[in-house]
């Protein structure tokens, strides 16, 4: 299945624009030249199937912070787009925590609407320190390499941690060559970009020389690490070495790719309202490349196309950009046998930019004081928008900093690691546009290979475009056979909303059936049984398994890059203030007020009627975590999914239906009705048949046979706490349970105009407020929030950013 998709304007066909060319040589004038039937078409016609076929699927997602501290909830929004535009379609958004190892900590699935979706994860106070790697995309871009996937690497301290961060060790460096259109062509001046880097994948600054036969040249850092310097080769035995020198004093040699006597030179220049271009074949004499082609898509969508001559001199021309959107464009060199032998990129800056400001700002330093902030929108499109206010002088910002701006018209569409990406976008000052094309010099595109497409090697799907949850399986009688023709019903119980619904689903004559476009949030009790000609029959119903629920072998796209040093000062703060909140936390749950009410539990139940008291008994009534589940509505898969994050120390990873257990270095033990048990028994009992959990510190002296690493004993209802199995709306029906939408917790904003108990507690919130969908009024297109401060932040930092509905992005950033 692939989504019908909404077009940009200006990136329709029909307004492609026509070649110009410019004359050199003998003649010298500007002159415009008929575009008949080509050679040429053949690579149009396969970027237009590349372009029906595969349309461009993004995520980026909002977070609300840089960095976080074990305890802390990691809150962001989710934007996506489809050929630049917002993903009006799309349903679901698939979200992982990884560890450097690859390693998935936490996964959730995320229900989309209108473009885009909230999302969290909770950090507990026992989550490892370290770097981690947050990665986000849908079904469709399975289909494509994994660089397309949003990614952003973060750091988790520990939150008692009190010594410095630690500080990136630099024991090397490299420096990288770029020839300007992919070659160094022999007897021609070539332009020549270089990236230096540490041996953490940081830029550094390095000067040095470059020195062939008959051609040097000096070398000199630009802008991170970056810059450019043009070199004439002499034959193809004509090796240059670039001897540089870092601000440390390193040195080292390093080698230039080869020269080469046969192909073409693409030059390229920027000059904002249009782009010059030069191609110059290595040899004249050489026919093969009498006739090119200059090919520039944007988006997949082709806005140039022009047959150059050079027996006629017709070898240069102008691209005309003032139609075109901010974005990437690339600009390729075809020779006649239709294979690419140079490319370009080139970085269209426009003044489009979604434009946000602030209209009105009453900010207060005094704590719990009640602030204010009321901001402009664009009054000819619809907008979204999400905002975080963090403390300024308290949470460190990232000196690497990659925005919905430089990614979703940047990063996402380029190879290669681009340090501190934003800043590509803090202005249009012409130094920063020149910082900007080396950007397009030392990376390369990555959204397919004109060789594949231009040969009908187009990827391969294998992942639809998905619209809401699907149920997919195959019904076989008890012998094996397939149920041909047949059916299966089905009852589908929603726990956390208590809706119950059924299905009919018809069989093929495999035995297959499918059920698309479910929605539901959290788990759905699916019962089902066979049905042939009216008639319950006795199948066994196999249920394939989603992508999601099985453990994903993603390979990380590149590997994690340590965080720049963060400011020690800030660090402290941060932590000291992380630590604090995570004690405000823990008198919050053993007081078990409830933050999103006003009430608080003013009636404990006296000990004869706990669960606790009715379930265990000897050693297993000693301290613990007590979870009752008699009193609760658990719509978790089973109980491990149920205890995730709930217990500090205890780790659970994996998939839940056979998770790893941890704590301590150890697996803890498992105790079912206070008789050891093992994961695979425990996993399939139902949430609804279990009474009452508890946890047990390691060591754990109360059963037989282990407890050095801790126990969880679960305990099955029985008596009045039983499960009524005599409902005959679903006797003889199997359970089978799906994992739905993640349900979005919300984000707590105290209110001090109203006394509750815990107010009394110290506010150390770190992050002030989160509000991933912001309302705007469609009258005035303005958004107002309003939050209270904490008890000590003095600075606040606003960070908003948000999408319109014509695909443009914007950010504002203040300080108050």
């Amino acid at each position: 299945m692939q989504p019908n998709r909404k077009k940009k304007s200006y990136f329709s066909l029909k307004w492609m624009i026509p070649a110009v060319l410019m004359l050199t040589g003998a003649a010298s004038a500007l002159a415009v030249f008929p575009e008949p039937a080509d050679w040429s078409d053949r690579l149009i016609k396969a970027l237009q199937t590349y372009d029906s076929r595969f349309p461009t699927e993004k995520v980026y997602l909002h977070l609300d912070k840089d960095y976080y501290a074990a305890g802390e909830t990691i809150w962001f929004k989710g934007y996506l787009t489809l050929q630049g535009v917002p993903d009006l379609q799309a349903t679901n958004l698939y979200v992982e925590l990884l560890d450097k190892s690859n390693n998935i900590v936490q996964k959730k699935l995320f229900a989309v609407g209108a473009g885009t979706s909230s999302g969290y994860f909770d950090l507990p106070e026992t989550q490892k320190p370290g770097e981690y790697q947050i990665r986000a995309y849908t079904s469709w871009m399975l289909n494509f390499d994994p660089e397309f996937f949003f990614t952003r690497s973060i750091e988790v301290f520990d939150s008692n941690k009190k010594a410095a961060s630690d500080s990136l060790v630099v024991s090397d460096f490299a420096v990288q060559f770029f020839p300007e259109g992919g070659n160094l062509i022999s007897g021609q001046s070539n332009t020549v970009a270089f990236k230096a880097i540490d041996n953490n994948g940081y830029p550094i600054a390095v000067s040095g020389t470059v020195k062939g036969k008959n051609s040097n040249a000096v070398i000199s850092t630009l802008h991170d690490g970056m810059g450019t310097f043009d070199v004439t080769p002499d034959g193809s035995d004509d090796i240059f070495r670039a001897t540089v020198k870092t601000a440390k004093g390193q040195t080292q040699t390093f080698a230039l790719p080869a020269p080469v006597t046969k192909g073409a030179s693409l030059k390229v220049f920027n000059k904002g309202s249009r782009i010059f271009f030069q191609a110059v074949p290595a040899n004249s004499d050489d026919s093969t490349f009498n006739e090119l082609a200059i090919i520039a898509q944007m988006g997949n969508q082709l806005v140039y196309k022009a047959i150059l001559n050079v027996g006629e001199g017709r070898i240069s021309g102008f691209i005309p950009t003032d139609v075109l959107p901010s974005g990437i464009l690339q600009v390729s060199l075809f020779a006649k046998n239709g294979l690419p032998v140079a490319e370009r990129l080139a970085f269209i800056r426009k003044n489009d930019l979604l434009d946000i400001d602030v209209l009105d700002a009453d900010t207060h330093k005094e704590p719990r004081t009640k602030n204010a902030l009321e901001f402009r929108l664009p009054d000819t499109i619809q907008t979204s928008i999400s905002i975080a206010v963090t403390d300024a002088d308290a949470v460190p910002v990232t000196k690497n900093a990659n925005n919905i701006i430089s990614n979703l018209l940047l990063t996402s569409d380029i190879k290669g690691f681009v340090y501190n990406p934003a800043w590509y976008f803090r202005n249009d000052s012409a130094s920063t546009l020149k910082a900007l094309d080396l950007v397009m010099m030392t990376n390369g595109w990555r959204k397919f290979s004109w060789e594949k497409i231009a040969n009908n090697q187009f990827p391969e799907i294998k992942y639809p475009f998905e619209q809401g949850l699907s149920l997919k399986g195959k019904a076989t009688y008890l012998n094996g056979r397939p149920l041909q023709n047949g059916r299966i019903d089905f009852m589908i119980k929603i726990p956390v909303d208590s809706t119950t619904s059924f299905a009919q689903a018809p069989l093929d004559d495999k035995g297959e059936f499918s059920i698309p476009q479910m929605i539901f949030m959290d788990t759905a009790l699916i019962y089902y049984q066979g049905n042939e000609t009216g008639k319950k029959t006795d199948v066994n119903v196999k249920i394939e398994n989603h992508f999601f629920e099985r453990p994903t072998q993603i390979k990380l796209p590149s590997p994690l890059k340590l965080p720049p040093p963060v400011d020690n000062n800030i660090l402290k703060q941060f932590l000291t203030t992380a630590s604090d909140l995570n004690k405000v936390n823990r008198a919050i749950n053993s007081k078990t007020v409830m933050l999103q009410e006003v009430n608080v539990n003013a009636k404990k139940a006296k000990p004869q009627e706990t669960a606790e008291k009715r379930y265990t008994t000897g050693m297993f009534t000693g301290d613990g975590y007590s979870f009752d589940l008699t009193s609760e509505n658990p719509t978790a898969l089973n109980v491990f999914q149920y205890l995730q994050s709930k217990v500090a120390g205890l780790q659970i990873t994996g998939d839940y239906n056979n998770p790893s257990l941890s704590w301590r270095g150890g697996a803890p033990t498992l105790y079912l009705n206070e008789m050891q048990s093992d994961v695979s028994m425990i996993s399939t009992i139902s949430m609804q048949d279990i009474a009452f959990v508890k946890v047990f510190r390691p060591p754990f002296m109360g059963g037989f046979g282990g407890g050095a690493n801790g126990a969880i004993a679960i305990y099955t209802k029985r008596g009045n706490d039983a499960v009524v199995r005599n409902d005959p709306s679903i006797r003889g029906f199997t359970l089978y349970k799906k994992a739905g939408y993640t349900i979005y917790k919300e984000f707590y904003s105290p209110d001090y105009s109203v006394k509750k108990e815990v107010h009394s507690l110290p506010d150390k919130r770190l992050t002030l407020y989160w509000n991933p969908n912001v309302v705007v009024d469609t009258l005035t297109h303005t958004a107002r929030v309003e939050f209270y401060n904490n008890d000590m932040t003095k600075k606040f930092r606003v960070v908003v950013e948000g999408i319109g509905e014509n695909g443009n992005v914007g950010r504002f950033e203040k300080e108050y």
